[in-house]
């Protein structure tokens, strides 16, 4: 007989204590195999997919998509020992869910906190329920759910449908589409994803928004109604006043909410700036570029060339690869570099860590930039790659700004920030020209150092822009 085992939701590492459904992967009545992803879910850190730990037939789900659970809370129920869906189902002994038991043959092969260690993924095999074709709607899928404690989240069934030619659920990944078409009650089902793979973005959910309004005005109108009427002078109190939107600070907005408000509350920062003539260091990189040939590999980004210029910097001022111990009241000089880089995403801000840093010449940099921009810009990257850097680089200039006063990623010591490279006057060789000029600024913990060492710092980096050959010079 069938043993039915709930999976709660695991500990997925560096102290996250909840975690946002994203999309499940399977449904009611679905057979899983161990160590099967069956849940996306997004962390304050990165979204992640959880493999459950037991094979068999989900009984159960908890949760709907875009529910926020904690660590601990109950995902899903599997029959562990049934084949299909209707073996699945409770019997006459009452059998509930009960919590996994040592030594199960069903157990998981990853490292999961509290679920066992050690087997290879298996083969995901999914049994689909019958669809009446004759109608629109698909059917229900044939196991019942197991009925769980009234302080659990009811467990949601939910049949597999045929959306745009496709078995599955909507190709939707971001929690603020979803909600945003809940908003707007715009259903994500008839609409047809501009994204990779068909994934629906905002852009296609906007543009429904706008349709759906324009539709709903060409309806409001009478035969009789002119519509240069839309133009006439509104009255005072004609329409209703629009109400306030309220978005949850949580995922990535809330993670960096809560970081830069610790940041402004803990770290008492000051930002010193100059401005540098980068003419040289543009040449430099052209010329790199040029060397590699048409089949050379891939291109020196200039992002990796000021990446480099720090982590030579940071190897004469060492104070500001540093944290505070505030316990201790000790500040911690660290043996290494860790870089991390600012990521506009399309869910939110993100800094993705470039390790070791200091034993990386331009174009290993480059590289492994260019590797994490990719996770980022797809949502795959792990809480390990965002998490453990000492120093961050802030390439604003991409939003076409000249300059800004960066705010510390806590617990770092210093951020780096960049503004746009452009053509200004500018006094060379005592005689005006146009030049390549970019704005520096460093934002730093005034606990670790003095304005001295800050701007020593700043300085240096400002040499190296200008004139590339004093980086070579200290190597």
């Amino acid at each position: 007989m069938a043993q039915v085992l709930e999976f709660k939701l695991p500990d997925l590492g560096e102290g996250l204590t909840e975690a946002e459904i994203v999309r499940w992967l399977v449904e009611v009545g679905d057979v899983v195999a161990i160590d099967q992803p069956v849940v996306e879910v997004e962390t304050a850190k990165a979204m992640v997919e959880v493999p459950c730990p037991y094979g068999g037939v989900v009984t159960a789900r908890f949760g709907e998509e875009g529910s926020e659970l904690p660590v601990g809370a109950p995902l899903l129920t599997v029959a562990v020992g049934a084949t299909d869906a209707s073996s699945a189902a409770p019997g006459d002994d009452g059998a509930a869910a009960e919590e996994p038991s040592g030594g199960s043959g069903s157990g998981s092969g990853n490292v999961l906190v509290g679920y066992g260690t050690g087997a290879p993924a298996a083969r995901r095999r999914r049994i689909r329920p019958e669809r009446n074709t004759a109608s629109a709607a698909p059917a229900a899928p044939a196991a019942p759910a197991v009925v769980s404690a009234p302080s659990r989240p009811a467990p949601v069934a939910v049949a597999v449908g045929e959306v745009n030619g496709r078995q599955g659920p909507v190709a939707v990944v971001s929690p603020l589409v979803r909600r945003l078409a809940r908003q707007h009650e715009i259903d994500l089902r008839g609409l047809t994803g501009s994204g990779p793979d068909g994934l629906i973005l905002r852009a296609d959910v906007d543009s429904a928004i706008r349709e759906a309004g324009n539709v709903a005005a060409t309806e409001a109108r009478t035969p009789a109604e002119p519509v240069a009427a839309e133009t006439s002078t509104v009255q005072v109190g004609a329409a209703a006043p629009a109400t306030a939107e309220r978005i949850p600070l949580r995922g990535v907005r809330g993670a960096v909410a809560d970081k830069l408000s610790r940041s402004r509350s803990e770290i008492p920062d000051a930002t010193c700036w100059v401005d540098a003539d980068a003419t040289e260091l543009m040449a430099a990189r052209a010329a790199m570029n040029a060397a590699s040939g048409p089949s050379g590999g891939p291109k020196v980004s200039v992002l990796a060339l000021l990446a480099r210029i720090c982590t030579a910097a940071l190897a004469r001022y060492p104070e500001l690869n540093s944290t505070v111990d505030t316990a201790a009241r000790e500040i911690v000089r660290l043996p290494g570099v860790h870089l991390g880089f600012a990521a506009q995403t399309e869910r939110g801000l993100v800094v993705p860590v470039v390790r070791d840093a200091h034993t990386r010449n331009a174009e290993s940099i480059g590289a492994e930039i260019a590797r994490l921009t990719e996770l980022a810009r797809t949502g795959k990257l792990s809480p390990a790659q965002l998490t453990g850097g000492t120093f961050t680089l802030n390439n604003y200039g991409v939003f076409g700004v000249d300059g800004s006063t960066p705010i510390i990623n806590h617990p770092e010591a210093a951020m780096l920030g960049v503004g746009r490279i452009m053509p200004k006057p500018w006094v060379h060789h005592g005689e005006l020209a146009v030049r390549q000029v970019v704005q520096l600024s460093l934002t730093f913990d005034h606990r670790v150092c003095d304005g001295g060492t800050a701007g020593g710092f700043l300085r240096y980096v400002a040499d190296c822009v200008e004139q590339p050959a004093v980086l070579l010079r200290t190597l």
